[in-house]
């Protein structure tokens, strides 16, 4: 394993987190600035975005960087060029069909999520297709160089601009009074302005790097119909670890609409509960994320492990990967779930859905575990089983929104997306035990449990003799912020007293290991 492997893996986990941070972060003060409704319209559409941008660009940069990296290899000018040039005619004729079948289809697209409040937001947030495909090609252009910089670079760019431009927008629009579709709208234009900027950034570094693909060799129509095959070959399967949460998220936004209109609810009515709905799910995606970027340097190396035949090293990277997401995913699952009241009423101003937002805060963990265990999957080269196991999660989720939903109202989509993120989770580790078996539970993961609700239950004891109804924004904030720190220490202590972790993992936590290294430096 190359240093330089090591670097380029550590460089796109930070930045994905970083970027994934702010992606989540941003909705807190989004609802607050402009209300339930826009940014319920906003939770509605935006998932039918990324399900279709993920579509069109997630397998790309993979794919022709390992094509780009194994030109190098042979030295192969004419075929980096080849290989650059297909891309590009692919990923700017996928984002244009894109945004042509959503302009075309907006209208009954709107219709699907509840009316025609959210069209023009459709519109707008789609003509990002224009932009998007066409700069994932030169991110993995410099990844098949070895150079994960520009897009680490680009990532942080492009999330940085469009989360300031949605508050700045959101803002502006509130103030000058503008509706509800209006501003949802508006706050749309954030996500074309962060594409551009990382397009225009990762351009200008193209130009400047001494790496462009130079050939005498004329491109021809044969060369393209060549290289799309295995652009495309190599590019599909990928999409299916990136669908996960992507195309669960797009079912809610199809599904629950229909059924709160169902039972009686109308137009803005739907988006202002689908917003609450949404204020559970913004959480929810930071938990996903640190679990997600803890392991991401790992999947890989299964591939090159399994492809190597070393077996034994391959399960000891799926058992350390389970565990250190149980370590991070447990706390963070009982820690939302213990302090959804103040969150609720700290972040977005009210105590409206309480329940459904605590369900929610749940299935944090289980969410954690679908996006773990699906990449590994891939990582075993087990993406036809990872496809049908997503395949059946989504039709699940479609029959249990509907019943669901018109049984028990809002609260039935939150058990829904429990109980198909436990499903989706159970498969995937049977598929991985088949194919490797692995020790599926192990002591430290009780020592794990075990911890986060004793954890949880300390930092809620508190409410039990106050009244979270009669505190101020400012309390609730203050006693979210205290209680996390006082539920990471007792957390800590706990792991360390019951012996969830050795030496040497203590030693490999990220911060706070080098404390743990000197310590025995010193014995």
């Amino acid at each position: 394993m190359s240093k330089g492997f090591l670097n380029g893996a550590i460089i796109i986990s930070v930045a994905t987190l970083v970027s994934k941070i702010l992606g989540s972060v941003f909705r807190i003060p989004l609802q607050n600035i402009a209300g339930n409704e826009v940014f319920g319209i906003f939770s509605l559409v935006y998932p039918v975005y990324m399900a279709v941008l993920i579509l069109s660009v997630a397998g790309i940069p993979l794919a022709i960087s390992k094509l780009i990296s194994e030109a190098r290899v042979n030295g192969d000018e004419r075929q980096i060029r080849d290989i650059f040039v297909t891309a590009s005619i692919l990923g700017a004729s996928f984002g244009l069909i894109s945004f042509i079948v959503i302009y075309v289809l907006s209208e009954p697209i709107a219709e699907l999520l509840g009316g025609s409040y959210a069209t023009l937001s459709i519109i707008v947030v789609s003509a990002t297709l224009l932009v998007a495909p066409y700069m994932a090609v030169y991110r993995g252009f410099f990844q098949g160089y070895d150079d994960m910089n520009p897009t680490a670079i680009s990532q942080v760019l492009e999330q940085f601009v469009r989360v300031t431009m949605i508050l700045v927008i959101a803002y502006v629009l509130v103030a000058q009074g503008y509706s509800e579709e209006i501003v949802a709208a508006g706050v749309m234009i954030g996500s074309i302005l962060g594409a551009l900027c990382s397009l225009i950034y990762l351009r200008w570094i193209f130009l400047r790097s001494t790496i462009k693909p130079i050939s005498s060799e004329p491109y021809k129509f044969q060369t393209f119909r060549t290289w799309a095959k295995k652009i495309l070959a190599l590019s599909l399967p990928i999409c299916v670890g990136a669908l996960a949460m992507a195309l669960l998220n797009f079912i809610d936004s199809i599904t629950v609409p229909q059924q709160l209109q169902a039972i009686g609810y109308r137009e803005l009515a739907i988006a202002d509960l689908f917003g609450i709905y949404g204020r559970g799910t913004a959480l929810v995606q930071i938990a996903v994320v640190f679990s997600s970027a803890l392991i991401l340097p790992l999947i890989p190396l299964i591939t090159g492990s399994l492809a190597k035949g070393e077996i034994d090293q391959t399960r000891s990277m799926i058992e350390k990967a389970l565990k250190f997401t149980h370590m991070f995913s447990w706390p963070a699952a009982m820690g939302l779930f213990a302090l959804t009241l103040p969150i609720n009423f700290g972040f977005f101003g009210d105590y409206e859905g309480n329940p459904v937002i605590a369900i929610v805060h749940f299935s944090a963990l289980f969410t954690s575990f679908t996006v773990l265990t699906t990449g590994i999957l891939q990582g075993m080269n087990k993406s036809k089983q990872a496809a049908w196991i997503v395949t059946i999660g989504a039709a699940l989720k479609v029959i249990l929104n509907i019943v669901l939903i018109r049984n028990f109202g809002l609260i039935g989509v939150a058990w829904s997306t429990l109980i198909v993120y436990v499903l989706v989770s159970v498969l995937n580790i049977s598929w991985m035990y088949k194919g490797i078996p692995f020790k599926v539970w192990a002591r430290s993961h009780t020592v794990f449990a075990v911890s986060s609700l004793i954890m949880a239950l300390v930092i809620v004891a508190p409410t039990f003799f106050m009244d979270p109804m009669n505190w101020s924004r400012g309390f609730a904030l203050g006693y979210v912020v205290i209680m996390v720190m006082v539920g990471a220490l007792v957390y800590g202590v706990l792991i360390l007293a019951l012996k969830g972790l050795g030496k040497e993992e203590l030693q490999s936590l990220p911060v706070v290991g080098k404390y743990f290294r000197s310590t025995v430096e010193e014995q």
